[in-house]
C-alpha cells in the first residue's frame, strides 16, 4: 500500500503542476478584470459542490468494486472521503494558505454553511457510485475542478494584493490537489478492503 500511495502521489504530480498553473492564470485574470468577491463565492460554490459529487462517485465505486456490498459502510465511506477531503483541499487548504501569509481570510466550511446543496449532492455522487461503480473519469477534469474550487475560496473569502504572491498561491493550490486526491480517490476507501490496490487503470 505504501509503494502504491508514493506511486500515485509521484503519478499526480505533472497533472496537479499544470492544475495550479492554470489557477495562476486565472488569478490573473480575476485581479485585472478586478472580479468581486461575491461572484467568486458564487462560482466556488458551483465548483466545490461539483467536486463533492465526482468525490463521491470515485470513492464509493472503488470501495463497492473492491470492497463489500454493504451499503450503510458504502454511504459511510462515500460521504467521509467526498465531504471530508474535499473540504479539506477546497477550503481548509486554502484557508490555511491565508493563514500563513497573513491574509484577512474567512473560515468557511461548505458542507455547513450550504449543507442543503453540498450534503444532498454528495448523497447524489454516492448512489451513483454504489449502484454504477466507475471509477474510470478523466483525471484531468478533476484536477483543474478541484484546483479552480481551491483558487476561488482564496479570492472568494480572502482580501490581498494577489500578483506578489502567485508563487505562494501557486504552492498552496498545488497542496490543496496533490495528496487529498489520491487520499481520496485511491487510499481511503481502500483502507477499508481487503483486496489489492486497483491497476493504473482504474484510477481517475
Amino acid at each position: 500500500m505504501i509503494r502504491r500511495i508514493a506511486t500515485e502521489l509521484k503519478e499526480h504530480i505533472p497533472f496537479t503542476a499544470f492544475g495550479a498553473i492554470t489557477g495562476i492564470i486565472i488569478l490573473v485574470i480575476i485581479v485585472l478584470t478586478n472580479l468581486s468577491a461575491s461572484v467568486s463565492e458564487n462560482i466556488f460554490y458551483t465548483l466545490h459542490p461539483l467536486h463533492v459529487v465526482l468525490s463521491a462517485i470515485v470513492t464509493t465505486a472503488m470501495y463497492r468494486k473492491y470492497g463489500h456490498q454493504k451499503i450503510w459502510k458504502a454511504i459511510l465511506i462515500g460521504y467521509g472521503g467526498s465531504i471530508g477531503i474535499a473540504t479539506i483541499s477546497d477550503a481548509f487548504i486554502p484557508y490555511l494558505g491565508g493563514a500563513l501569509l497573513n491574509l484577512e481570510m474567512e473560515f468557511e466550511v461548505p458542507f455547513i454553511k450550504e449543507w442543503w446543496l453540498v450534503n444532498p449532492l454528495a448523497l447524489v455522487g454516492i448512489a451513483i457510485g454504489y449502484f454504477r461503480p466507475t471509477t474510470k473519469f478523466p483525471h484531468f477534469g478533476h484536477v483543474l475542478l478541484s484546483t479552480w474550487a481551491s483558487l476561488f475560496y482564496f479570492t472568494a473569502f480572502g482580501i490581498a494584493n494577489w500578483i506578489p504572491l502567485l508563487h505562494f498561491i501557486f504552492i498552496f493550490l498545488f497542496l490543496a490537489v496533490w495528496l487529498p486526491c489520491c487520499v481520496s480517490d485511491i487510499v481511503f476507501p481502500l483502507l477499508f478492503t481487503r483486496k489489492v490496490a486497483p491497476s493504473r487503470g482504474d484510477k481517475i
